[in-house]
């Protein structure tokens, strides 16, 4: 039987989201998130289909993506959100900083995966 080579398709979106802030129940730890929802959030949800057909799928249903929001880029997870079907990107104090994003502002993300 002939080996087949094959490369990972990339798929690529942008999306623009509200930044927001969840603070645990102790009220010591908080971390910030764009919710991907709508037609970006469905593609997630296809991708994720995907590749739990295919065996690849991660832990809580995790996808790894290439985000960008201006001219930071880093690599990260999108965690499926139970509350409202979309999908939760975390927003790294540091990208924050960078950026001058604060809880509330309209972000534009770009994410690879």
């Amino acid at each position: 039987m002939k080996e087949r080579n094959t490369v990972p398709l990339v798929e690529t979106l942008t999306h623009v989201a509200q930044l927001w802030r969840w603070t645990g129940a102790s009220g010591a730890g908080t971390w910030h998130f764009l919710t991907i929802d709508g037609e970006a959030g469905d593609a997630l949800s296809g991708t994720a289909v995907m590749r739990k057909l295919e065996g690849t799928a991660r832990g809580f249903g995790s996808l790894k993506v290439k985000a960008r929001i201006g001219a930071s880029e880093f690599a990260t997870s999108v965690f499926p959100s139970k509350s409202d079907g979309g999908w939760l990107l975390p927003i790294k104090a540091a990208v924050r900083k960078a950026e001058g994003l604060a809880e509330g502002d309209s972000v534009e993300v770009m994410l690879e995966y």
